[in-house]
This record gives structure tokens, sequence and C-alpha cells, in this order.
């Protein structure tokens, strides 16, 4: 009777615990999606729209685009900072409190920018309100992503980490998707009304959005890993404790991340300047990052998975070494103009490499820090090198293309951000799995 008892106690805790797994990952998926949703907004728009309406181009329509892509750097110069303040928040005060106001913020910018007056109505306070509102959602998405990773990778065990975490990026791969979605919608309006106004719909959305996220994350449960770490955490600053104590770790995320967020920038925001480049519809580009992005979403998981069965450094290793190898034959079958061929370059870069590294990335990163400086850690890590390789990877591409008016020198760039990824992984070791979350 005691053992039966004993049983259906067990039973009972492992079914509670399930639960509580499955409604952590859903509320960090959909507040996640929500997010991003927000950020990634903007470099469609500036690949498409911005360049125009925001930043006076002259006579080449490249240097308006340029100036769009520069306003997108910003917002990634703004992301070590999000990261700083809200990993102290998140590292002291719970990762619920810090993923509310990074959401709160990011709503707020993106509704904004939807309501900004264009160059020809209000000069050169147009871009520099742009800028601003950029800024404002860098920090944002500087604490978001390690904060959305905690709420999953802290609430696992470590034998199924990869697996479970991996599922935080679909929140990423799901936001793009969204945005991508949205303003292909709003592209099937007349291209005067589209121009006009129709551009300002996926932003002006964003508080119907901020709404839902800010529901979801309002009813999950804090971190239990956190709660602990929290009794005897000391009271010093995060930031400076990651520096003091993981140096290595900050720079290990640093440079596995080149290949990851520099690579997929330029196949999903310059490449549909490319596009427009070499006179390639906008609906047949957005349409391959659009398809690409959407099968992403299984392959990450799938890649989370394998991770767990042969090392997170080893499929690491396939997407990073993959880019460098895809790096020519993206562009050569974009430049045959042909959607079929489009699709897959789309294909190669998103779903197989990106998809490669973005999901094995969670668990990767979280088993480099230990739980009271973890937000911090990740944050850090995470951000301070998304503002040389995402942030500035389109603006560069943008100006290789300008210069020599062909994508081979952007390829060879790409090689270069892959080729840091895997000389990091070579020098580095495969992190210690952690069996308690």
């Amino acid at each position: 009777m005691t053992m039966a008892y004993q049983g259906a106690v067990q039973s009972a805790d492992e079914q509670a615990r399930r639960q509580r797994t499955r409604r952590v990952v859903m509320a960090s998926v959909a507040g996640n999606a929500m997010e991003w949703y927000d950020f990634f907004i903007y470099g469609t728009a500036a690949a498409l729209v911005f360049g125009e309406l925001f930043f006076p181009k002259g006579t080449d329509p490249l240097l308006g685009t340029m100036g769009a892509f520069a306003g997108f750097a910003v917002g990634f110069l703004a992301r070590p900072l999000g990261g700083v303040v809200f990993g102290h928040i998140g590292d002291r005060y719970g990762r619920k409190l810090a993923l509310e106001w990074t959401l709160g913020i990011m709503g707020a910018a993106t509704f904004l920018i939807g309501l900004l007056p264009t160059y020809e109505q209000i000069g050169i306070w147009a871009p520099v309100a742009m800028v601003a509102l950029r800024v404002l959602q860098g920090a944002a998405a500087g604490g978001e992503w390690g904060g959305g990773v905690l709420l999953i990778s802290e609430a696992v065990g470590g034998k199924r980490r990869g697996y479970f975490s991996s599922f935080s990026q679909l929140g990423v791969a799901g936001g793009f998707v969204l945005s991508s979605g949205v303003f292909m919608l709003a592209q099937q309006l007349p291209q005067e009304a589209f121009m006009s106004w129709g551009w300002r719909l996926p932003f002006l959305l964003s508080v119907l959005i901020f709404g839902i996220g800010l529901y979801i994350r309002k009813h999950i449960p804090e971190s239990d890993e956190f709660v602990q770490a929290k009794k005897t955490a000391k009271r010093g600053m995060p930031a400076v404790e990651v520096f003091r104590r993981y140096p290595r770790q900050v720079f290990t995320a640093m440079g596995l991340r080149v290949a990851e967020n520099g690579g997929s920038y330029i196949f999903l925001a310059f490449a549909l300047a490319y596009g427009k480049f070499l006179g390639i519809p906008n609906d047949v580009m957005l349409g391959g990052v659009l398809a690409s992005m959407f099968i992403e979403l299984g392959s990450l998981v799938w890649f989370g998975h394998l991770s767990d069965r042969i090392g997170r450094r080893t499929v690491y290793l396939i997407g990073s070494a993959g880019l460098m190898l895809a790096a020519f034959p993206f562009f050569w079958l974009v430049q045959t103009k042909e959607p079929m061929w489009i699709f897959l370059a789309f294909f190669l870069g998103n779903t197989v490499c990106h998809a490669a590294m973005i999901g094995t990335q969670p668990a990767y990163f979280a088993e480099l820090f230990p739980p009271e400086v973890r937000y911090t850690g990740l944050a850090l890590g995470h951000e301070l090198a998304s503002v040389f390789a995402g942030g500035l990877s389109p603006l560069i591409a943008m100006a290789l293309l300008r210069k020599y008016e062909s994508a081979t020198p952007v390829a060879w760039f790409l090689v270069g951000m892959a080729a840091i990824t895997v000389i990091t992984l070579l020098l580095t070791r495969e992190p210690p799995r952690q069996e308690s979350a």
C-alpha cells in the first residue's frame, strides 16, 4: 500500500513537471515570437521601403538603402546595453520581470515607428526619430534573448536540454516568419497605397502583439533554478562578475555568434536588397525567405535534439562549416532569378546552416555560465557579437555591392564570418552538461 502510494505520488509529480515544462515552452515561444516580430520588421522595411521614405538618397538608389541599414546597425549597438541592464534585472530580481520590460519597450518603439512622418514631411527629423526608436528596439532585444532561453533551459533536465531549449528559438524564427508574412500581405496593396500608408500596418499591429505577449508572460512561473540561486547569490554587479570570472566563456559565445548572426542578416535583410538590385520581384525574394524560415521551425528543433545525441560543438560545426561551403552557391542560385533556385538558396542558408547553429545555441550558451550570472553572461556574449556581426553585416554587404556591383565580395565576407566561428569551435571544448536544471 505504501509503495503504491509512493508510486502514485511520483507519477503525479512527474505529470505536474511535464505540464509545467509544456507551459513554460509554449510561453517562451509565444513571447519570443511576439517580440522578435517587432525587431525583424525593421530589417524587412529597411531593405524594401525605408531607404526611399526616410533616408535621402540623391541620385543613387543604393545610398538610401545603405542609410536605412545604418539605422539597422544602430539598433545592434544598443543591444549590449540592453543585455547589461536587463541581465542585471533578470539575475537579481527575476527572469519574468526583465522579460515583461523588454516586451513593453519593444512594443512601444515599434508602434511609434508606424506613426513616424517621412523625410519628405519633416526632413532630417524623420531619420533622427527613426534611429532613436531603433535604439529602444535594440536595447529591448538585447535583454530578450537570454531571458527567453532561460525560461526553458532552467526548467528542463540536462539530458534533453538541447531539444527543449531549441524551442526558444522557434520564437526568433517564428517572429521573422510572422513579420515577413504580414509585410507580404501589406505589399498586396497597390504600390502607391503601400508606399503611402500600407507599410505602416505591420508596425501598428505591434500594439496587439504587445497585449498578447504581456498576458502570456504574466502567467508563467519564475525559474526554480533562479529562485534557488538567488538565496546564495552575492549582491554584486552580475556584469562585473561575468567579466571577472568568466571572460573566456563570453569570448567563446561571441565567436560562436559571428557566423550565425552575421550570416542570418545577410540572408534575411541584405538578400532582399540584392534581389531588388537584380530586378527580382519582392514577392519572390520574400517568399523564399518565408518558406525557408517556415521549414526552419522544424529543422532547428531537430538540430537541438541532435546536439543532445552527438554534442553541441559537433552540430554547431556542421552549421558554421556548411555556411563556408554555401556562401558562393547562395548568390549563384539567386542570380538565376528563377524562383525554384532562389528558394533552394534560402533553404541552404537558413533551413540547414543557420538552423544547425541557432538550434544548438541556447543549450550551448546556457551551459557556459552558472545560474547566478547566467542571464547576464548569455546576454553579453550574445549581444556584444551582434554589434559587429548582425548589426554591421547588411551595411558592409551593401557597401561592397555598391562599390563592386557584384555579390562575389559579399560571398567572401560570409566565408570570413563563418571561418571565425569554425576557428572558435576548434579552439574550445564541449561545455559540460549540467544534469540538474
